[in-house]
C-alpha cells in the first residue's frame, strides 16, 4: 500500500492556483462532438483520467472498450454506442461492474437498442449490437437516481429519427448537471426545451461545428475552499472559474460562506479569504453530491453541527461514500450519523484530533483523498493510495506543494 504524509505550510498561504479543467464539461463536450461527427474545436480539455479515457475510447476501433473506473464514460458511451448503431462490449474495473446501469439500459432498449448483460443483470459488462429503431420517441426515466443516465440519453438523442420526449419521473436530482448538458447542446446547435417541469423535448436536429473552451473545475475548487476554511489565515485566487458557471458544484461558494470562506470573483477567477464560521448548518446536496465529502470533513474539523440531505446517489459512486466518510471520520473523533432516511448529521466528539499514526483510507475514491487532505492543516496527516486523484485532478499533490505543503512518501 502506498502512503504519503502531508505536513502543513510553515507560512501563511497567499497564492494563486490554476485549477484542472472540468471533466464534467469535457466529457459532455466530447460526446456531443462525437455525435455531431467530430467537427468541433474543443480547448482546455481536462487532463483527468476519466476524460483521457473518454478521448481514447471514442477514437478506438476495438470491439471491447474498457472504461476502467469512469462511471460517466460508461454511461455516456452506453447511450452513444447504442444509438449510433455500433457493435461494442463495454467493461471496466471490478467496482465499475458493481455500479448499476439497468435503468439506462431499459430506457435505451425501449428506443430500439440491442444491449445484453455479459455477467450480472443490471450491471456491466454490456454487449451492444446494431440499433433498430422501435418508432418510440417518448420515454420515461427516474429523475432521482443519476443525472448521468439522463444526460447520456439527451446528448445522443439527435441520432434518433424523430428526436425524443424525455419525461423525468419524481424528484430530479443533480438538476444543474442536466442543465449543463442542455446548455452545451444548445451551444452546438441542438435546441432542447423543457415542455413542462418534468419533460424535455430534443427535436431531430444536427449538431453544428463550433468552438468551446472548458471551464476550470468547481469540484476541484472545493478542496481549496476547505483549505482556506481550516487555515489560520489564507488568501487563494483560483483561476479559470466563472461566476455564472454551468457546473452545479459552484454551489460551494454559498455553502462555504458559512464555513469560514469569503469569495470574491475577479477577472481571472475567484479569490478566497477568511470569514466567520457558523455553529450549525443544513445543506441539501441533491444538486451537488460530489461536494458532500469535502463539506462533511471540513464541518467535522470545525465542530459545526452539520445536517446533510440529498445523498441518495452516494452509495453507488466510486465506493459507498457514506460508509467511507463514516469510517474515516470516526478515526479522528467524529461521525456522520443517519438520523432518518437520507438525513445525516455530523457529530464531533471532544477528543477530535489528527493522529499521525492514523492512515486515511481512500477506498479507490479520488474524492476521499482530496476531501481529507485539508486536515493536514491541523496536524501531520497520512493518506493511503494517493494516486487515486488522477481520476479527476492529477496535479492535486503538486498544487498543494506549490502553496507550501510538504509531502513525504511513507
Amino acid at each position: 500500500m502506498s502512503v504519503i504524509k502531508l505536513v502543513k505550510p510553515v507560512k501563511e498561504i497567499n497564492a494563486e492556483v490554476k485549477l484542472v479543467s472540468s471533466k464534467s464539461e469535457s466529457n459532455r463536450a466530447l460526446i456531443i462532438n462525437a455525435v455531431g461527427g467530430n467537427k468541433c474545436d474543443l480547448a482546455n480539455l481536462s487532463e483527468a483520467r476519466d476524460t483521457q479515457t473518454m478521448l481514447r475510447l471514442l477514437a478506438s476501433s476495438d470491439e471491447v472498450l474498457d472504461v476502467i473506473d469512469a462511471g460517466t464514460t460508461m454511461r455516456f458511451l452506453t447511450a452513444f454506442q447504442s444509438l449510433k448503431g455500433n457493435s461494442k462490449i463495454l467493461t471496466g474495473t471490478p467496482r465499475m461492474c458493481e455500479r448499476p446501469i439497468g435503468i439506462l439500459v431499459d430506457a435505451l432498449r425501449s428506443l430500439g437498442a440491442d444491449i445484453s448483460y455479459q455477467k450480472v443483470t443490471g450491471y456491466p459488462p454490456l454487449k451492444i449490437a446494431p440499433f433498430k429503431y422501435s418508432g418510440n420517441n417518448r420515454l420515461s426515466i427516474k429523475g432521482d437516481v443519476s443525472s448521468q443516465y439522463i444526460s447520456a440519453i439527451l446528448m445522443s438523442a439527435p441520432l434518433l429519427p424523430d428526436g425524443i420526449y424525455l419525461q423525468l419521473e419524481g424528484k430530479i436530482s443533480s438538476k444543474p448537471y442536466i442543465e449543463m448538458t442542455l446548455d452545451l447542446m444548445r451551444h452546438f446547435g441542438v435546441n432542447p426545451v423543457w415542455i413542462d417541469e418534468q419533460t424535455i423535448h430534443v427535436p431531430k436536429q444536427d449538431y453544428k461545428s463550433g468552438q468551446y473552451t472548458i471551464e476550470s473545475d468547481w469540484s476541484g475548487a472545493s478542496y481549496w475552499f476547505s483549505i482556506v476554511s481550516l487555515s489560520q489565515n489564507a488568501e487563494i485566487e483560483l483561476l479559470g472559474l466563472k461566476e455564472n458557471s454551468l457546473q452545479g458544484d459552484s454551489a460551494i461558494v454559498k455553502i462555504m460562506s458559512d464555513l469560514g470562506v469569503k469569495s470574491e470573483f475577479t477577472s481571472r477567477g475567484v479569490k478566497l479569504s477568511k470569514t466567520n464560521v457558523v455553529k450549525s448548518k443544513l445543506v441539501d446536496f441533491s444538486d451537488c453530491p460530489d461536494l458532500a465529502q469535502t463539506v462533511a470533513v471540513c464541518a467535522a474539523a470545525h465542530g459545526i453541527e452539520l445536517t446533510l440531505t440529498g445523498l441518495d446517489s452516494l452509495r453507488i459512486k466510486e465506493t459507498d461514500r457514506i460508509m467511507a466518510i463514516q469510517n474515516e471520520l470516526q478515526r479522528f473523533g467524529a461521525d456522520m450519523i443517519e438520523e432518518k432516511a437520507d438525513f445525516f448529521k455530523i457529530v464531533r466528539k471532544d477528543n477530535f484530533a489528527i493522529n499521525s499514526n492514523v492512515v486515511v483510507k481512500t477506498y479507490d475514491d479520488h474524492r476521499m483523498a482530496m476531501a481529507f487532505a485539508p486536515l493536514a492543516l491541523l496536524g501531520d496527516l497520512m493518506i493511503s493510495e494517493p494516486d487515486v486523484v488522477k481520476k479527476s485532478y492529477p496535479g492535486f499533490w503538486n498544487d498543494l506543494k506549490s502553496v507550501g505543503f510538504e509531502i513525504f512518501n511513507s
